[in-house]
């Protein structure tokens, strides 16, 4: 019996997922546990494994298809089976409509043909979407450079060909058969083209012209994420960042002694970032205007939990995992439920409900040499914690100059929700916290 395979649900937020690649082709015959197809969300991405053995009978989707989903992709089943119950809605109609025109009489052929631009003749496959996209504008497709699957032209190589100007008047459409340079107005192939002499070579001692050297790379789907919040953030809220720093002598020290006896007593290995998190997670909660989301004009939310995001740099671009309820987790709990999202954030496999929720943030650029910086707030949050490296200060001490390491912290706030001073008395105790980790290992 056929078996049909849908676009899996990854995490109840998500509505649909693109195909990135089909690592199958109809007619192949697989394997239970071969992977037919791989496929994204906007943070996370995925392989599909075959349910079943057989051969592939049919692929509805092809790459790059954004798919909702519980949609069916493909039906894997033996040679000869009906698969007509597992084609999608616009597929099943298609056969259909396009019976008149296999009955009509092979005199007929040629009218047919006339209807389509003369711009396709010998250009090969070429998707509707951007027959029509062409068809439009009048683009040169005889100079498209196919992306799409099996050498076809899709879209987005229709559109390449506007932004390089690339295009034939209307007059020379008719007559338009081999691709041509355009004489008209940005570069445009216009009627006196189609019969202009060749161009005479160029002198042998003339220098050739070096054209810059560049890669046109079409901007991930998670890039596209990232840039549509960051503008959002910063043209949307009234930014202020605060700086300060602490003493981290006592961190530096406990770090050293958790890490000489984690093994021992099977605890997790303790990082300043952990560190960090707990203490954040302790003093947020006496600010609930930084544990909070600012939802509009006339609303604010305070969450009562601490649902920590963590800025996390992965291959696929800066994602923020969430660690809930922060606030009532151990440092070795906390340490290993942090380090439990940051890896599956890195390896691609996070749960997309694991992405979002969080009520306060924390980016952390010190292990890459960064001493401050201005952290950009995630929306609806009001707030974002910047921690930078540990640097050499000087201090006075009984009337003495002392070295002591420091680490810097930058508060981002949004001054429609917070006031600045509600943001400088929580780096005051935030810093206080770490200074003295000890005793708030304590309450």
């Amino acid at each position: 019996m056929a078996t049909v395979v849908i676009m899996p649900r990854q995490g109840q937020s998500v509505e649909s997922c693109i195909i990135t690649a089909f690592n199958k082709k109809v007619g192949d015959t697989v394997e239970k546990g071969d992977v037919l197809f791989s496929y994204e969300t906007d943070k996370s991405s995925f392989d599909e494994p075959a349910p079943e053995a057989g051969k592939i009978l049919a692929i509805f989707r092809e790459e790059g298809d954004d798919v909702p989903c519980l949609e069916n992709v493909l039906v894997i089943g033996q040679e000869g089976e009906d698969i007509s119950a597992f084609q999608p809605a616009a597929d099943a109609a298609a056969p259909a409509a396009e019976a008149p025109a296999e009955a009509a009489p092979a005199a007929e052929a040629p009218a047919v043909a006339a209807e389509a631009p003369a711009t396709t003749e010998g250009i090969g496959s070429i998707s509707p979407r951007a027959r029509l996209l062409a068809e439009k504008t009048h683009a040169d497709l005889l100079k498209a450079v196919p992306t799409g699957p099996n050498g076809r032209i899709i879209e987005r190589d229709v559109q390449k060909l506007l932004d390089q100007g690339l295009t034939v008047s209307p007059a020379a459409r008719a007559g338009y058969t081999a691709a041509v340079e355009g004489t008209g107005m940005n570069g445009k192939v216009v009627l006196g083209d189609l019969n202009a002499p060749a161009a005479p070579a160029a002198p042998a001692a003339e220098a050739p012209v070096v054209e810059a050297a560049y890669e046109d790379v079409k901007i991930p789907n998670i890039r596209k994420i990232i840039a549509k919040q960051m503008c959002a953030s910063l043209t949307t809220m009234a930014q202020l960042t605060l700086n300060t720093s602490f003493d981290a002598s006592k961190i530096i020290a406990l770090r050293g002694s958790l890490k000489a006896g984690a093994e021992k007593m099977g605890l997790a290995n303790i990082t300043y970032n952990d560190m960090i998190l707990f203490a954040v997670s302790r003093v947020v909660t006496n600010y609930k205007v930084l544990n909070a989301h600012y939802l509009n004009d006339d609303t604010m939310r305070y969450f009562k939990n601490v649902n920590l995001g963590i800025a996390v740099d992965t291959e696929r671009g800066l994602m923020v995992p969430t660690v809930f309820g922060a606030e009532k987790m151990s440092l070795n709990d906390l340490a290993k439920s942090a380090k439990s999202v940051i890896g599956d954030a890195q390896s691609g496999k996070i749960n997309p409900d694991l992405l979002k929720g969080a009520t306060f943030t924390v980016s952390n650029l010190g292990a890459m040499g960064i001493e401050s910086f201005t952290p950009i707030i995630n929306p609806p949050q009001t707030a974002i914690l910047g921690v930078g490296g540990i640097t050499k200060r000087i201090k006075e001490v009984g009337g003495e100059d002392v070295t002591y390491s420091a680490m810097s912290l930058s508060l981002t706030i949004d001054h429609r929700a917070i006031d600045g001073a509600d943001g400088a008395r929580f780096l005051k105790e935030l810093g206080f916290a770490l200074e003295h980790f000890d005793l708030l290992l304590t309450k």
